[in-house]
């Protein structure tokens, strides 16, 4: 993500940060979303989907089982 510094996540506590990004395989192009969500206790939920409510159900999944 372009607001990591040095591969570490800036993201900070009860905030999201997320990015949207293209991945080329062969001659198949996907649109993807880079998910950080830091918890209010410190933990980092990160994760790649391929759309933001994607990423966001599973945030809230984590979430539940903390």
């Amino acid at each position: 993500m372009k607001t990591d510094i040095n591969g570490c996540s800036t993201c900070q506590a009860g905030k999201e940060n997320y990015e949207h990004y293209t991945q080329t395989i062969g001659r198949k192009t996907y649109n993807l979303v880079q998910y950080d969500y830091r918890h209010t206790d410190g933990d980092l939920f990160s994760t790649v989907a391929q759309t933001l409510e994607e990423a966001r159900r599973r945030r809230d999944k984590w979430l539940e089982s903390k």
